[in-house]
């Protein structure tokens, strides 16, 4: 089956994932678009689980106030400072600050195993792997703590 530049566009839009990736992903799934992402998230896991033994020495600290009621600070961790200032990190690291505040995991293997609040399909774990996938680098959660106005 042959593959429009389209599709691969349109794929690559939604996913973040590479032109070559995408063109793959739709040749493995015949033009599959839900398949093909599928593809794609497989994947980004199977990279994720490579890199997963790689040092992270950079990140981010992301700090987060509901309502001036929780407070959240966690730190995400990557490897290079270049993938840390990424919009793609920021917003992973923003995400889980959310989580955080509404969820309120009593540690880092809870809040891993955690439904995404705002895609109850997802972990928090399977968004951190989908972000690797797409960014290359091992991602993961260094400490975290929230503060509860009163308690």
């Amino acid at each position: 089956m042959a593959i429009s530049t389209e599709d691969i566009k349109k794929l690559r839009e939604e996913t973040g994932a590479g032109i070559a990736d995408c063109k793959e992903a739709l040749t493995e799934s015949d033009g599959d678009m839900a398949k093909a992402k599928e593809w794609l998230k497989q994947k980004g896991f199977d990279r994720a689980a490579k890199k997963s033994e790689r040092e992270v020495k950079s990140g981010v600290v992301e700090v987060y106030s509901h309502g001036g009621r929780v407070g959240v600070v966690v730190e995400v961790l990557c490897e290079t400072d270049f993938v840390a200032k990424t919009e793609d990190f920021k917003n992973l690291a923003h995400e889980i600050a959310l989580q955080i505040a509404s969820m309120n995991p009593e540690d880092k293997e809870a809040l891993l195993a955690q439904e995404y609040i705002r895609d109850n399909s997802q972990t928090i774990s399977d968004m951190i792997k989908s972000v690797v996938g797409k960014l290359g680098e091992n991602i993961q959660i260094g400490k975290f703590c929230r503060v509860v106005l009163g308690e």
